[in-house]
C-alpha cells in the first residue's frame, strides 16, 4: 500500500522513468481500482499519505513538504507538475502540431514529404504519381529553453502552496511562450506571404486566405493580439460569439480556429493544417533540479525543456501579411 512506500531521491534517477513512473512501479494504480483512491495517481496518493493539501482554502504552506525527509522527496515533483501545468495552459501546440516524437539525442533529422505527378488517372503502362519521403539533408539541433526562479527557502516557506503554485505556473507559461515562438518561426520560415487587399484586414481577406490552402484544410490561424482584436471586431465574426462562450475557442464561420499568440508579428497571420503541418521532437520533458529542491536550503528553482520542430508536408502552412 501507498503508506508503506519508502521515498528517497533515487526515484528521480532511474533511467528511462520519470519520478511518477518509478513511484507507480512500487505502488501500481491497478491496486486501487474500485476504491476511493482510484482517481489518484501514485504521486497524489503520497500527498494524501502525508496530508499535504496543495490547493483550496485549507491548503498547506510550502514548509509542509519538509516536515520529514520522506515528504521532502515529493517537493521536486510538485514543482515540476506545477510548471508543466503552466506550460500546458499557455501552449498553442495542440492547435498546430500533427505528431510528437521523443528522442534522447541532441539533434534530429526531420522528414520531408513531397508529391509529384497528377491525380487525374493513370494510363496503361503509364508512370505512377509519386509521394516521396526523405530525411532532411542536415541534422537540426534541439533547442533548450530554461528559466530560473530565484527564491530562498526562508522567503517561501510560509507561503500557501496554492499561491506558490501560481508563481510556478507563471514560470511554466513563460517557457511555453518561448516554445510557441520557436514552433511558429520554424513553420513559417521561407514561406512567401500573401497580402491583404486594403489597408486593414477584412472578412474577405480571411476567407481568401483560408481558400488559398487549396490542397489542405486550414484548421488554425495564429495571429497577434492586435490582429486578433481587428478580426473579432469584424461584423461577420460577431456571429461566432456564442461558439466562444460554449467552447472557449474562437472559430470563423467556416470552422477555422483563431489562436492569439504574442509570438506572431502584429502584421502577420499564420494559417496551418494541424493534421499534417509539423512534427514536434521532444528531447526532454520538463526537468527540475531535484537534488537542490529536496534540500530545504535551496535558493533557486531551475526548470528546462528541450524541443525542436520539423515541417512535414508542403503547402500545409501559409502566411498572410495583414
Amino acid at each position: 500500500m501507498y503508506n508503506n512506500i519508502k521515498l528517497d531521491k533515487s526515484l528521480y534517477s532511474i533511467t528511462g522513468k520519470s519520478f511518477t513512473e518509478a513511484l507507480t512501479a512500487l505502488d501500481p494504480d491497478e491496486n486501487y481500482a474500485g476504491t476511493e483512491l482510484s482517481s489518484l495517481d501514485a504521486f497524489e496518493r503520497q500527498l494524501k499519505r502525508f496530508n499535504i493539501r496543495i490547493s483550496g482554502p485549507d491548503c498547506d504552506r510550502v514548509e509542509k513538504f519538509f516536515a520529514n525527509a520522506e515528504s521532502a522527496v515529493l517537493f521536486p515533483e510538485y514543482v515540476r507538475r506545477s510548471i508543466k501545468q503552466g506550460m500546458n495552459e499557455a501552449s498553442i501546440l495542440p492547435e498546430i502540431i500533427a505528431a510528437v516524437t521523443y528522442t534522447d539525442q541532441i539533434d534530429f533529422r526531420g522528414l520531408t514529404v513531397t508529391s509529384t505527378g497528377t491525380d487525374t488517372g493513370v494510363d496503361q503502362r503509364g508512370s505512377l504519381p509519386v509521394t516521396t519521403v526523405v530525411l532532411a539533408s542536415e541534422p537540426k539541433a534541439l533547442t533548450k529553453f530554461a528559466r530560473k526562479l530565484s527564491c530562498s527557502y526562508e522567503s517561501v516557506r510560509k507561503q500557501r502552496l496554492e499561491a506558490f503554485g501560481v508563481i510556478l505556473r507563471s514560470l511554466g507559461a513563460q517557457l511555453s511562450r518561448a516554445v510557441n515562438k520557436l514552433a511558429l518561426d520554424d513553420l513559417s520560415y521561407g514561406i512567401t506571404p500573401s497580402q491583404i487587399a486594403g489597408a486593414s484586414i477584412t472578412y474577405a481577406d480571411l476567407a481568401a486566405f483560408w481558400a488559398s490552402m487549396s490542397d489542405r484544410d486550414m484548421t488554425t490561424m495564429v495571429c497577434s493580439p492586435v490582429v486578433m482584436a481587428e478580426i473579432l471586431a469584424l461584423d461577420e465574426m460577431k456571429l461566432c460569439v456564442s461558439d466562444y462562450m460554449t467552447s472557449g475557442k474562437v472559430k470563423t464561420p467556416y470552422g477555422v480556429t483563431i489562436v492569439k499568440s504574442s509570438a506572431v508579428a502584429d502584421d502577420t497571420v499564420i494559417g496551418i493544417d494541424k493534421s499534417c503541418a509539423a512534427e514536434m521532437v521532444c528531447g526532454t520533458d520538463v526537468i527540475v533540479d531535484f537534488d537542490k529542491l529536496i534540500s530545504s536550503q535551496c535558493d533557486e528553482i531551475a526548470a528546462s525543456v528541450t524541443v525542436g520542430f520539423s515541417a512535414l508536408t508542403s503547402g500545409a502552412v501559409k502566411v498572410l501579411e495583414a
